[in-house]
């Protein structure tokens, strides 16, 4: 337990705080500590009874039942490596474009979910943090099921099209790789690609409340267009119940 612990504290503060709070909300959940009901995000309670909590308990809980148990497992997997891919990684020394970019896709989880009636919001914020982290990586390769390879940036579409095979539906990993790409575009491709002006910035205030650690210059550069890391680790795939996600790991070395 102390190994656990000591990992644990040891993840840097965003995916430590996600990783910790999805596992607790989902445990209270299905302990029936408090109703399942109340966490989840419902148009009527939360726009015209004014429950501003469901956003954020819809974020972090996801039902545990015999059918979805693995693929939160598999979930909270994607969560760990991506995101800890992308706060060491791209982000590194930049704590405040990190929680933006986190705040800003779960924004957009929020009016989709509000929307189109989507009471949990752990796939496509999970997802749209693996898309992004795809396009800044996209030459790195990736393995999939059969021992498929391919470069990481076609890894969303791959599970898109996988899940959508097996059951027969992807809204959910369609709406995190649509939300994915409106930030990479925004912050990234439109800037800096086409010589647009920056229309996603990060506010002063997140980096009062979460100064760089590094440089002490906001913001950031081109993203890369060919990296692969030294020693990267594995980042299987598969799904079962309602969404199926495949095999993958990303291979290290030249």
């Amino acid at each position: 337990m102390s190994d656990i612990t000591d990992w644990f504290k040891r993840l840097p503060i965003f995916t430590r705080y996600w990783l910790g709070l999805t596992a607790g909300f989902s445990l209270i959940g299905k302990l029936k500590i408090v109703s399942p009901y109340t966490l989840y995000l419902l148009y009527e309670p939360t726009v015209k009874r004014f429950e501003l909590w469901r956003p954020v308990t819809a974020l972090f809980y996801y039902p545990l039942t015999p059918g979805t148990g693995f693929h939160f497992l598999l979930n909270c997997y994607f969560l760990y490596h991506y995101s800890l891919g992308l706060e060491t990684g791209e982000f590194n020394g930049r704590p405040a474009d990190y929680f933006f970019m986190l705040l800003f896709n779960w924004i957009c989880c929020v009016i989709v979910g509000l929307l189109a009636e989507m009471p949990i919001l752990m796939d496509p914020m999970v997802l749209s943090v693996l898309y992004i982290w795809c396009q800044l990586n996209k030459n790195v390769i990736v393995s999939f099921w059969f021992g498929t390879r391919f470069k990481a940036m076609y890894l969303p579409w791959v599970l898109f099209g996988f899940n959508l095979i097996l059951s027969g539906g992807s809204f959910y990993e369609l709406v995190g790789i649509m939300i994915g790409h409106l930030y990479f575009f925004l912050m990234f491709k439109y800037p800096q690609e086409l010589g647009g002006p920056s229309l996603l910035q990060t506010p002063s205030i997140l980096y009062n409340w979460f100064p760089t650690q590094r440089g002490g210059v906001h913001g950031f550069g081109p993203p890369p267009a060919n990296r692969r890391p030294a020693n990267a680790g594995e980042a299987p795939a598969a799904g079962q119940g309602r969404h199926h996600w495949g095999r993958g790991h990303v291979l290290g070395g030249n």
